[in-house]
């Protein structure tokens, strides 16, 4: 069982009992990339918890006062040492440092006990508050892949295609901020 704390946070692996937490913002995904996570009952919320409990880069971010979950962090390891990383966090508790806390402190675990030369972040191009996380973690804008994935349709029926950005950050590069 992993357990990351902060000052104000406890970053740690999914529980049982955090399917309602979970089902509060993934009922309404508000970033494009989320909509095939979209959980239209607290019964799909636990069996979504169920399966993130095991993996272990699935983690549940929650407010160390209370155990509130807000957000969650997320990576896949690409052989052998990058890891594509990404979060989604409650817009109820946006503006607070949340984000950037939760996130620097999974990069600090991803790099220290995971052994991770390099971390990657794909995000919208419309996704401002994911871009600024990024550069406030130290991570550089590598590129803008252009009609790069579709995660919903235009009201025709075809597919909405966005554009992407890619973040990255080396373990070297980490290490001098």
């Amino acid at each position: 069982m992993i357990r990351i704390e902060t000052e104000r946070l406890i970053i740690r692996t999914f529980q049982e009992n955090d399917a309602a937490g979970l089902y509060a913002y993934l009922s309404s995904p508000r970033v494009n990339c989320f909509l095939d996570e979209k959980l239209d009952t607290l019964e799909e919320a636990f069996a979504n918890v169920e399966q993130r409990k095991k993996d272990e880069l699935q983690l549940v971010v929650c407010l160390k006062d209370g155990d509130k979950i807000i957000g969650n962090l997320f990576a896949q390891k690409e052989e052998p040492d990058t890891y594509s990383v990404g979060w989604h966090f409650n817009g109820e508790f946006e503006g607070k440092g949340y984000a950037s806390e939760a996130a620097n402190a999974y990069l600090k675990f991803l790099f220290n006990k995971k052994d991770a030369r390099r971390i990657y972040a794909y995000l919208e191009e419309t996704n401002i508050r994911s871009q600024k996380l990024c550069e406030r973690l130290g991570m550089r804008k590598e590129g803008c892949f252009m009609e790069f994935i579709s995660f919903t349709q235009n009201t025709d029926g075809t597919p909405k295609y966005e554009n992407t950005l890619q973040y990255a950050i080396l373990k070297n590069e980490w290490e001098m901020i």
